[in-house]
């Protein structure tokens, strides 16, 4: 039996209140006496009120980059279960049994110092305590797979633990953003998730307007889908690939990911909107993200709509490692750090003068890697 190890834990630096109040010139004022009992210096160490950091003793810890507070044993009266949704510092949790309760996340949890929006997302594995419809999360497990985007400089975990990511586009009515398509994917290389590119309402423009972008996905292996949730086209291939997965869904608002959704099983029942007519964008719905069970022994994580995505932490340097179509071109060039813009002798460009690459899928490389936000920068999620 491995023997317990002590971790130095650190806190956000509005965890402790102030070590002096501020009403103590009144408190004088209204009563000299108390003067003397007020402290005649004051200190400032770790071991005081200010303190930022708690030492956490753990049993044991595994292998990899995991919180240790993560790796505490199963109490006695703790149970293990899946967080359904957040919304606030409440979460639904369903237990191994069934049992859905509402839990809040424990101080020590909240208050860690981290580079996360939220401690806590959808899809999440936990141990909490508690029985009657309330409990407490008590620690957070390892996540498998999580998709994250940047948030204002900040980590913004949307969904953890899933197999696949089906990315919705639609046809029109709002127009097809290929770039917001194409730094979803890079999010789901990157963090080890299967992609899969979903065109709805492919019943609005003729089939042959979108065989050249279909064919662009399609020939770097990922599985493409034109579907509509009104006529029906597409969900047999798009059913296919749901059977046993936990499967999250994400797109920008109005695309008609609950539609999709409501036509795939029925039974969710999800609330849909119409698009807005003067601007032609979706009115959003789904406020947070939710994981749904479906009738095809799988899950569904219905996530809020988004006009701009920005892969969390992304170093230009990985993003054509990213790119399946520019990965062994990119290999071919003169200089190893080449970025694929002014260099001489750069197979990536030269490919792209002969018609060999797509030049949209080369500029959305590069405006990925430069930073540039037009197609998906640091912009809030439609909650």
């Amino acid at each position: 039996m491995p023997r317990p190890r002590k971790l130095r834990i650190e806190f956000r630096k509005n965890r402790s209140g102030r070590r002096r109040g501020g009403d103590l010139t009144r408190r004088v004022d209204a009563d000299p006496d108390a003067l003397a009992d007020q402290a005649a210096v004051e200190r400032l160490s770790g071991k005081g009120d200010l303190t930022r950091k708690r030492t956490v003793v753990v049993d044991a810890v595994p292998a990899g980059p995991v919180d240790g507070l993560a790796a505490a044993p199963l109490a006695a009266g703790a149970w293990r279960g899946r967080v359904l949704h957040v919304h606030g510092l409440e979460s639904l949790v369903q237990s191994a049994d069934g049992r859905l309760v509402r839990c809040t996340l424990r101080r020590v949890l909240r208050t860690m110092a981290t580079d996360q929006r939220h401690p806590l997302a959808a899809g999440d594995w936990v141990r909490a305590t508690g029985d009657d419809g309330e409990g407490t999360i008590e620690a957070i497990e390892p996540r498998r797979t999580s998709l994250s985007r940047d948030s204002r400089g900040r980590r913004h975990v949307i969904v953890s633990n899933v197999d696949q990511l089906v990315i919705v586009g639609s046809a029109a009515l709002p127009d097809l953003k290929p770039g917001l398509i194409d730094r979803m994917l890079v999010a789901a290389e990157l963090a080890g998730i299967r992609p899969l590119v979903c065109i709805n309402k492919a019943d609005l423009v003729p089939a042959a307007a979108l065989v050249p972008l279909a064919g662009v996905f399609a020939r770097m292996g990922y599985p493409v889908v034109l579907c509509s949730a009104v006529t029906g086209l597409g969900l047999g291939r798009l059913t296919a690939e749901l059977v046993g997965r936990v499967t999250a869904v994400v797109g920008q608002s109005g695309v008609g990911k609950s539609s999709l959704l409501n036509a795939l099983d029925p039974t969710l029942d999800l609330a849909v909107g119409e698009v807005s007519r003067d601007n032609q964008k979706g009115r959003h719905t789904t406020t947070t993200a939710r994981l749904l069970p479906h009738r095809f022994d799988g899950w569904f994580v219905d996530t809020p709509g988004v006009r701009q995505f920005q892969p969390w932490e992304i170093v230009p340097a990985q993003v054509p490692a990213a790119f399946r179509d520019l990965r062994p071109l990119a290999n071919l060039c003169r200089f190893p750090d080449c970025t694929h813009t002014h260099e001489t002798n750069c197979a990536v460009k030269d490919a792209v003068a002969d018609g060999l690459l797509d030049t949209r899928r080369w500029e959305s490389c590069c405006q990925l890697a430069g930073g540039d936000g037009d197609e998906g920068g640091d912009g809030e999620l439609e909650a």
